[in-house]
């Protein structure tokens, strides 16, 4: 599997949340740091999204030309498919498909002019934060757009 040129994964360490009380019966939680300024990870912050989406939704393609992206799957299971348009990247044209979510926690740096896209591949729902360099502007939205069967991608959703 190629990696795309810029794109980082995190995996993230999952640390057991201990009750107060101690003698709670309640299945004991967890907490994970997700994000820090001291990671690099982004260039600058512009804000945060959440969306959910429902088992075999296919939320595919988009791009951007000026922000970087930077995905968290919080809960089920999605399959995040990347693909390279750069036209100066050592990658371009080369896919690449990383698994994330519930017991398989990271964060994926998605940088500008890498075309990506997921499906949900759990019965349970995705819960997408999504952190991005830029600001949303309704006037002049930074989203280009490929259909998920777009054929220069060529990409099989059906695989799991």
């Amino acid at each position: 599997m190629e990696i795309i040129k810029g794109v980082k994964i995190k995996k993230l360490a999952v640390h057991q949340d201990i009750p107060d009380r101690k003698d709670s019966k309640e299945k004991p939680g967890f907490l994970m740091e997700v994000l820090r300024d001291d990671e690099g990870l982004l260039k600058k912050f512009g804000q945060t999204t959440f969306t959910v989406a429902y088992q075999d939704a296919i939320k595919a393609f988009h791009y951007h030309k000026k922000q970087d992206d930077l995905w968290f799957v919080a809960t089920g299971q999605a399959m995040v498919v990347l693909y390279d348009l750069r036209e100066n990247s050592s990658t371009k044209g080369e896919a690449q498909v990383v698994y994330a979510g519930q017991d398989d926690y990271k964060l994926i740096v998605i940088p500008a002019g890498v075309a990506h896209g997921y499906k949900v591949i759990s019965k349970e729902p995705v819960l997408l934060f999504y952190h991005t360099t830029e600001s949303y502007n309704v006037n002049d939205p930074d989203e280009e757009r490929l259909s998920f069967d777009d054929p220069k991608i060529g990409f099989d959703w059906n695989r799991n």
